[in-house]
């Protein structure tokens, strides 16, 4: 096992930079570390990293072997996963990716609830809107709100339909007036979501007719609920789905529009590493997730 601990270390202090940092994380001496990288690079015979007063970065072969060693490591994180869960609860750390609406509004809520049911699983969630690389950023689950795409390295599974709605405050569209067809919307004020190719082209299809509008507008975000408030304010016209403005929905803060064109359908998915065992942990975790999002009370979703 001092091989492995070997390729801990080693994988930890690129990760972090630096070996004190890399020390901190695996709870030993920073000393300990060092020696454990020396020996390594000794038994190898080449030099793994550049070491310099400030910072510690690795060398092209060193970046090569620490791509191989990830996946030596997950690797021996999945067997020894595997070996536990054949005995007694499921246990262990899922790392998991969602975008920063879903995952305050509803994601947060049902990971505590599952870590409730399965006390000896540990959840690490972080929330961001950009396109993440699971297999690079080591992740075991990343949710995603968008088309479903194809992918020889992911496996993408779909959970549930995401509905979309167009809507805007009710003084802005008094002011501007109420759109009655897609193309009417090149003469708005349109906020659009930043990180997606077709954040400035909008799609409705209505029968057998579909429509792709090239929008304009003054304020761009890649957040939901950045976009949501911006359209609360009268900024402009907003396509976001519909669990992020129910509530301004209900209230008439603001009003849906163009509720005669239907928009093209994203779903909800789970994405994993099509070569990464997939553990019990992340099956329940997926499990776990479906269900709750079918529960009636959350139907704000679909």
């Amino acid at each position: 096992m001092d091989k492995f601990e070997s390729l801990r270390a080693f994988s930890r202090v690129v990760e972090e930079g630096g070996f004190a940092a890399a020390a901190r994380k695996m709870e030993m001496s920073r000393s300990a570390v060092n020696k454990l990288v020396a020996n390594l690079e000794n038994e190898l015979g080449v030099q793994l990293l550049y070491r310099t007063t400030r910072k510690v970065t690795p060398t092209d072969t060193g970046r090569a072997f620490y791509e191989r060693c990830v996946e030596i490591l997950t690797s021996l994180a999945e067997a020894e996963q595997l070996a536990s869960e054949q005995h007694g609860e499921p246990k262990g750390t899922i790392k998991i990716n969602a975008p920063m609406s879903f995952g305050t509004l509803y994601l947060g809520a049902i990971a505590s609830d599952f870590m409730v049911r399965y006390p000896e699983i540990k959840v690490q969630l972080t929330l961001d809107d950009r396109f993440v690389d699971a297999i690079a950023e080591g992740y075991d689950l990343v949710v995603r709100i968008a088309k479903p795409t194809e992918s020889a390295s992911l496996v993408v599974r779909p959970i549930i339909p995401i509905e979309r709605v167009l809507c805007a405050a009710p003084a802005y569209l008094e002011k501007r007036g109420i759109p009655q067809h897609p193309q009417d919307l090149k003469q708005h004020s349109c906020l659009h979501y930043g990180y997606l190719a077709t954040g400035s082209q909008w799609q409705f299809e209505d029968g057998t007719e579909r429509y792709t509008i090239a929008i304009n507008g003054v304020f761009c975000s890649n957040n939901g609920e950045v976009l949501r408030d911006a359209a609360v304010r009268g900024l402009g016209i907003a396509l976001l789905p519909r669990f992020i403005v129910e509530n301004e929905l209900n209230n008439g803060t603001v009003q849906q529009i163009l509720m005669n064109y239907r928009l093209p359908e994203i779903v909800l998915s789970v994405i994993y590493p099509v070569n990464r065992h997939l553990s019990t942990k992340v099956r329940l975790l997926t499990e776990f997730l479906e269900e709750c999002l079918k529960l009636p009370q959350r139907k704000s979703v679909k």
